[in-house]
Formats: C-alpha cells, structure tokens, sequence
C-alpha cells in the first residue's frame, strides 16, 4: 500500500485559513475512507474528518462549521479545508486511508496557528 501524502502545512495566524491536500494513489473510489487526523504535542493522534467512499462525510465537534473535507477524484486527492483558525488547532495534521482492515498513514504536515 502506498503511503499518502500530506501538503499545505504551514504558518498561520489566528482566524485564518489553511487547505491541506493529500494525494493518494489511486482512485479514491478504491478506498473505503479516506481521513484527516491530526497530533498535538503530548496529545494522543485524534479524528478531524473522514469522507467514504460513497462521500459520507463525518467532522469532529472540535471543527464542525470551521472544516471541510472534499474529494477532487480526477486528480486523486482529498483536501482539508480549514477556516477560523484557533491556536489549539495546531498540530501534525495526518493522512489515512482505509481500505478493508488495513490503514495507511501518510507523514504528516505541520499546521500552526499563532500570532
């Protein structure tokens, strides 16, 4: 399984926003879910927003109204968009996909959100 790859990190100040891409390797219909994840430092790796296959969507309440995940399926990417940023989102955003039991992670991209 190919790993997939995170991009868009960066510096950012409060309220702004941030649009992450992960790149997989394949169609994104061959995959069950695709998901955004993210790690704060000494915080355990937690859900930010998943879309199936199907394009059920699925946010945690931390982002829900700030967060959309989207799907652009020609280019076999999944994006993160993320607006009114707050300093607490920051975090190792992460990558996954699911197909059956096996989860793929990708490396992570830094988000950091500070004036």
């Amino acid at each position: 399984q190919v790993q997939p790859v995170e991009s868009g990190g960066g510096l950012v100040h409060p309220g702004g926003s941030l649009r992450l891409s992960c790149a997989v390797s394949r169609t994104i219909f061959t995959f069950d879910v695709v998901g955004w994840y993210r790690q704060a430092p000494g915080k355990q790796r937690e859900l930010v927003a998943t879309v199936t296959r199907t394009g059920s969507t699925n946010y945690a309440d931390s982002v829900k109204g700030r967060v959309t995940i989207s799907r652009d399926n020609a280019k076999n990417t999944v994006w993160l968009q993320m607006n009114s940023l707050k300093p607490e989102d920051t975090a190792v955003y992460y990558c996954n996909t699911k197909v059956s039991f096996r989860i793929t992670w990708g490396q992570g991209t830094q988000v950091t959100v500070s004036s």
